[in-house]
């Protein structure tokens, strides 16, 4: 051992560091020198100043101390040099000038070294000593890599649960950190080989990350992977997830790989239950029909969530989501477009749930649709910016509509009800009016009212929508027909026309209308003998209805000398009603009426089943 005496200062002609001392090139323990010292002591053969011409040209800070630490007895050239002084400027001072925080002596590890401009610089100090004799210190620069391997950090990556690990690819042969062991259940150190290892490795999952490893290693990348492991000490499956990095050699080849190990049972099971859980929620609004957004507001940016809100919009999934600028002057309708900004602000305002019901045009057809649509901003904290809206839309046009025809048809009831009333009273006084005694008055009265119910009856198992022209014909002349078999023609009721559905303003009328030209046929003209005919043909042209009424084979026909009931609806109620042309004649062979009435156009809103 070096025993210099009171102020020593060993000199030798390689005052200036070799080139490896100035590039902190070499890594050096000390311990050679040491032992070389401890042997120099004991053989003559071996000369003091050898030990001195090592101590000054070493390629490592040397410091020779005080047995308590606390003095440096003695600095070689390089540690002056590191620390910014002039060769022997530090001998004999005190080490806590140099060390931070270092007042109770020089410990070993990595410290923060003081330099001579009041500059900090790491540098990394191993203690060799002898009981008794001066303290031996060997110091080595340290890079960056070394300087966040530091215990302090390996007790970080503990604490954040990773494990530290080491293949070497020449052996095969793994070595684990403590926390790298725990979490695979294997012994600290070199305790497996990677074939065995692999064998714990999810067998759906081994040829993929062995193609990963073996491309990261081929291409000198990093790489990561997750995979389902049974841990060795107890075959429990856990979810571990691995980083690591190709170490190479000098010339390049690849030696081994380094990197860290993570259990990450806990995070995946929580991802696992995430996802079912937003399964599960798409589930639902996949059957209530309804459509999931977000909407982000500082880049007016949207995702939608399913693909019932692409289904909404009449977009596809890959023509992407729309902002909020686009929806508003674009698919939302003009006139919906001030109560939607106003539901916004006051959302925001009041930091309320955003409702709103607006129409919009899809995107595939231009078809106008209602939507409902409901929605949370998300702050930045309390009292925050708005930073998100998440929110459900729902299509509610046929729900729209149903209320429309919902109170439509009440009021469409309430007319007719009126209606029919006033039809009712009206046929009261005529008939009676035309009655000669009670027994007719009951029969006509009777009859009419029936022909009204009948046609009511058609109307009402047509939803309140149309009636049949030729249902209502048939009903009110089949009992007069006659036919040698059920599919042979009719000697003596002829109904010839296409298929014609009379919308409900005109089949009550017309229906009555078709009850009074029977009742009178059968009364006077051609059904009230056993060889008389009756012949109605019909079509339809330019959105009217044509009816032609053609009796013959009856009693000569003569014009009447009064009206009656029959005759006053059909210029009354058909025309004022239906704003049907009537023309009636009376040759001697036959009644002949001819019937023009425009038919209106078809409310779908008046039915309910639609």
């Amino acid at each position: 051992m070096l025993r210099p005496s009171g102020r020593l200062r060993l000199r030798s002609a390689a005052d200036q560091p070799s080139p490896a001392c100035r590039t902190g090139a070499g890594r050096c323990t000390g311990k050679g020198l040491l032992d070389r010292a401890d042997q120099g002591s004991r053989s003559p053969d071996v000369s003091p100043g050898l030990y001195r011409a090592a101590f000054d040209a070493a390629p490592v800070g040397l410091a020779v101390l005080a047995p308590d630490g606390r003095t440096i007895r003695a600095a070689n050239p390089c540690l002056c040099r590191w620390l910014g002084y002039e060769p022997g400027a530090l001998d004999g001072r005190p080490a806590a000038e140099v060390l931070e925080r270092e007042a109770r002596g020089v410990e070993a590890g990595i410290r923060r070294w003081l330099r001579a401009d009041g500059s900090v610089i790491d540098l990394r100090l191993t203690l060799a000593q002898e009981a008794g004799a001066e303290r031996v210190a060997v110091v080595e620069l340290v890079d960056a890599d070394d300087l966040v391997r530091a215990e302090q950090n390996r007790d970080a990556l503990t604490a954040a649960g990773l494990g530290e690990w080491r293949w070497d690819l020449t052996t095969g042969q793994m070595a684990f950190s403590r926390r790298a062991a725990q979490i695979l259940g294997y012994a600290p150190g070199r305790s497996v080989t990677w074939a065995a290892m692999r064998d714990r490795i999810d067998p759906a999952d081994s040829e993929r990350i062995r193609a990963n490893v073996s491309d990261a290693i081929a291409h000198r990348h990093a790489y990561e992977f997750q995979t389902r492991f049974r841990r060795a000490t107890d075959d429990a499956e856990i979810w571990i997830g691995a980083r690591g990095q190709t170490l190479l050699s000098e010339d390049g080849t690849p030696t081994g790989v380094v990197g860290v190990v993570q259990d990450i049972t806990t995070r995946v099971e929580a991802r696992v239950a995430l996802a079912e859980r937003e399964e599960r929620l798409r589930v639902a609004t996949t059957v209530a029909n309804l459509g999931i957004f977000e909407w982000h507001v500082l880049d007016d940016r949207a995702t939608w969530e399913n693909e019932r809100m692409f289904a909404l919009f009449g977009r596809r999934p890959e023509e992407g989501s729309i902002g909020k600028s686009t929806f508003l002057k674009e698919i939302l309708h003009p006139e919906d477009r001030p109560a939607f900004r106003q539901a916004i602000a006051r959302a925001l305002r009041e930091d309320a749930i955003l409702h709103a019901t607006a129409r919009i045009r899809r995107h595939d057809d231009g078809t106008w649709r209602t939507i409902d649509m409901a929605g949370k901003f998300e702050r930045d904290g309390a009292g925050g910016l708005p930073r998100r809206l998440i929110g459900v839309v729902a299509d509610v046009t046929d729900r729209h509509l149903s209320e429309e025809r919902r109170s439509l048809l009440i009021r469409e009831l309430h007319h007719r009800v009126k209606n029919t009333l006033a039809t009712v009273q009206a046929i009261v006084g005529s008939t009676a009016r035309t009655a000669t005694s009670i027994d007719s008055f009951h029969e006509a009265f009777v009859g009419r009212i029936k022909s009204l119910a009948h046609t009511h009856s058609v109307l009402t198992e047509a939803t309140w929508q149309t009636a049949s022209l030729r249902d209502l014909l048939a009903s009110e002349l089949m009992p007069y027909a006659e036919s040698e078999t059920e599919t042979a023609p009719d000697r003596r009721i002829v109904l010839d026309g296409p298929p014609v559905d009379l919308p409900s303003d005109i089949a009550v009328p017309i229906g009555m209308a078709i009850h009074e030209l029977t009742t009178n046929a059968a009364k006077y003209g051609a059904l009230s003998t056993g060889r008389g005919r009756v012949a109605i043909t019909w079509g339809l042209e330019a959105g009217a209805l044509h009816l032609d009424w053609q009796e013959s084979g009856g009693p000569v026909v003569a014009p009447p000398t009064r009206q009656g009931f029959g005759s006053r609806l059909l210029q009354r109620v058909l025309t004022t009603q239906v704003q049907a042309r009537i023309t009636t004649e009376y040759p001697p062979e036959g009644f002949h009426l001819t019937l023009a009435a425009p038919l209106p156009a078809r409310n779908p809103a008046l039915n309910p089943l639609a």
